[in-house]
């Protein structure tokens, strides 16, 4: 009964808005790689963002929203894709691994609906939002393309460099957000807990010379 899971609207709210922050950082454009099949894409950060910010559960619902809405033929991803040719491309198993990547991300980094720390961040996004992410993508992107798993795996390297910077900015935005507005980090949370606390009558009351 504990791990029910409960939703309401202001996690309803907190879904729609990360969702909208995934497809905003799809709106440069995608960069193409010479010779890959996939390019590369700034949308990775939003999917560390909302399982670093949202949990596992409220993560992983964000994701799935967007990637329900580039079903249905938005051409939210970068570059102007979507619709139901994406899901069965090169790409097919990066957009099911940033599903899993942001549930991942969002049990390492929430864990016990503790506090946010930077080791657990950059821990959880390097896990889910890298390894997560590219076990997934890699096999079915050489399924797909008909190249080996190994000549797939080596030309996934390029990625690296760009998804380690993307881990060192969630892990700041992540940490200045639960110093800034940790509400943001929704109901259930340490967060809610002591903002709900701060702003209660009987501890200002005890705050009050």
């Amino acid at each position: 009964m504990g791990s029910r899971i409960r939703v309401d609207i202001r996690d309803v709210t907190r879904i729609a808005v990360f969702a909208a922050i995934i497809a905003v950082l799809g709106i440069p454009g995608a960069i193409p790689v010479f010779g890959g099949a996939v390019p590369i894409t700034a949308q990775t950060l939003g999917v560390m963002l909302a399982g670093a910010v949202l949990g596992r559960w409220r993560g992983a619902a964000a994701v799935a929203v967007f990637e329900a809405l580039v079903f249905l033929g938005l051409p939210l991803l970068s570059g102007g894709r979507g619709g139901i040719g994406v899901f069965v491309g090169p790409s097919a198993g990066y957009l099911a691994g940033w599903i899993f990547g942001a549930f991942v991300i969002g049990a390492i980094v929430r864990a016990g609906t503790r506090r946010p720390t930077w080791w657990r961040t950059a821990l959880g996004c390097v896990v889910g939002g890298v390894v997560v992410v590219y076990a997934l993508g890699i096999p079915v992107q050489a399924l797909v393309t008909q190249l080996s798993l190994a000549q797939t795996a080596l030309s996934s390297t390029v990625f690296l460099p760009g998804d380690i910077l993307k881990v060192v900015v969630t892990t700041l935005i992540t940490l200045a957000l639960w110093r800034a507005y940790p509400r943001a980090f929704g109901r259930g949370s340490e967060a809610s807990a002591l903002a709900e606390r701060a702003d209660s009558p009987v501890q200002q009351g005890a705050n009050t010379p």
